[in-house]
């Protein structure tokens, strides 16, 4: 039996958030936790023993080996637990159901990819059938071995067919989608940016960037143009959590969400689909309260952000002015409960939330 990742340590970066965080802690008692039903649909380990799910999407059409409404979850450890180090993304379906969808090997890949394979968060389907995903890769599990890594393209059946590199893909973390068919905004986190040089100080490199790509079911994406729309977010590396940076991204219309997790708070990038300019840390949504390492991040139908926390096993919801009104236990494993399982989510096509569980790599439903 794998070990489950190891919880996280975060360090404000500053007097102010510090103030924030522990003014944070004492408004949270005072905020709701609501009764709740939580089914485990499946294990995410495929047959090769990979763990530690990150990446939760649902398949948003059947095409090739994908099934609407199925969740595909990428692995980001291997099977000795090593991070960066995870090649499976396996194919879940609402029964419960798992296949593997894909498993990568590093040494086949048709285009670079700096330090080889460790499935991040950073994972999409298209409407086209495209599966993309982020691979921040290790060669022993530690951060002194991390890499830049690649987004890595994959066809409907589970074949890889290019991947993008470069200056602006520097350890791809999570992304999110904006997808009209033959045209797609690709939004990432970069979380690598002088972090290992850094040696676990905290640097203001953390990113994140627009990817607009053109694409239809026959032609793979091809990269029209890529924009920085966000950066200067703290980041570091970490013994436990390998890096920790900007991680969850959803965008609200033309909002992008970003969890600033370093900050405990959690930032909107204004005009995120059309700016051309950076926006910096954005805006704050919310901070503090019942926020505790912000990991996960989804955007309900109806504006409303679904945040999960990093530190302590919690879902935080907060109404777009950025008010915090309740909050969830998804897990209450590990000591201290909670601590590092909670990372990927993806709404169900009832509203009800899929997330991974990296303390007993289980998908679970939320209702």
């Amino acid at each position: 039996m794998t070990e489950p990742r190891a919880f996280h340590r975060r360090l404000c970066v500053s007097t102010l958030a510090l103030a924030a965080a522990i003014g944070g802690l004492l408004a949270s008692s005072a905020l709701a936790v609501n009764p709740h039903g939580i089914t485990t649909v499946a294990s995410t380990v495929p047959a090769n023993g990979d763990v530690n799910p990150y990446g939760t999407v649902v398949v948003p059409v059947s095409i090739g080996n994908l099934t609407q409404g199925d969740v595909l979850v990428s692995n980001f450890n291997n099977s000795l637990n090593y991070q960066g180090t995870g090649t499976t993304i396996v194919e879940i379906s609402p029964s419960g159901t798992q296949s593997l969808f894909a498993q990568i090997d590093p040494t086949t890949l048709p285009g670079p990819c700096p330090g080889g394979v460790g499935l991040t968060t950073a994972l999409n389907v298209l409407q086209t059938g495209w599966v993309i995903v982020g691979s921040l890769p290790t060669t022993d599990g530690t951060s002194a071995t991390a890499q830049a890594g690649c987004l890595i393209v994959l066809s409907s059946t589970g074949q890889v067919v290019e991947t993008f590199s470069g200056s602006l893909i520097n350890g791809p973390w999570d992304s999110t989608v904006l997808d009209q068919g033959n045209k797609v905004d690709f939004f990432y986190t970069n979380v690598l940016n002088g972090t290992v040089a850094a040696g676990g100080d905290i640097v203001l490199g953390g990113n994140v960037i627009r990817m607009s790509l053109t694409v239809s079911k026959n032609s793979m994406p091809a990269i029209e143009s890529m924009t920085v729309i966000g950066s200067g977010f703290p980041e570091r590396t970490d013994p436990a959590a390998l890096v920790i940076g900007p991680t969850g991204v959803a965008l609200s219309g033309t909002t992008l969400y970003v969890n600033d997790s370093l900050s405990n708070r959690i930032a909107a990038i204004a005009n995120a689909t059309t700016r051309i300019t950076t926006d910096g840390i954005g805006t704050t949504l919310t901070s503090g309260g019942a926020l505790n390492d912000p990991l996960g991040l989804v955007v309900a139908s109806n504006g409303s952000v679904y945040e999960l926390n990093g530190d302590d096993g919690y879902l935080v919801i907060t109404t777009p002015n950025g008010t915090q009104t309740s909050r969830f236990l998804l897990d209450n494993s590990g000591s201290p409960p909670g601590a590092g399982a909670l990372f990927g989510a993806a709404f169900s096509s009832t509203g009800s939330l899929y997330y991974v569980d990296d303390a007993t790599n289980t998908l679970r439903l939320f209702q």
